[in-house]
């Protein structure tokens, strides 16, 4: 995506959107014994994404295993509330971020057909 057209946006919606991978697995696998519930430091990310290295690298780089507030005695680490509210965060700033990245695509178009 272009930088000088969308700004920091375009990289944001790239790593939201593998962030949302990430916590959709930990959800998924909240009944899996030993699984250890992943997230990635956001802005850790977004700043080595933003520097030039690719997603997949700000993300490997940046993603950490959750230390759950109560263990489970099967080893599993993924806390489902935590996990939820995580996801709801990340979906709610996913979808800002994307309505602004519409709106900056409207606008060029309307701009080269010269509205």
């Amino acid at each position: 995506m272009n930088t000088n057209l969308f700004g920091i946006h375009g990289a944001a919606l790239e790593l939201r959107s593998q962030r949302m991978g990430m916590l959709t697995s930990n959800i998924a696998n909240a009944a899996t014994p030993g699984y250890k519930s992943r997230d990635i430091d956001f802005a850790a990310a977004l700043n080595d994404r933003l520097a030039g290295k690719s997603g997949t690298e700000a993300i490997g780089e940046h993603t950490r295993y959750r230390v759950p507030t109560m263990s489970s005695m099967d080893g599993n680490t993924v806390e489902l509330a935590n996990e939820q509210i995580a996801f709801a965060e990340n979906a709610v700033a996913y979808s800002a971020t994307l309505s602004f990245v519409q709106s900056k695509v409207q606008t060029a178009t309307r701009a080269l057909k010269g509205e």
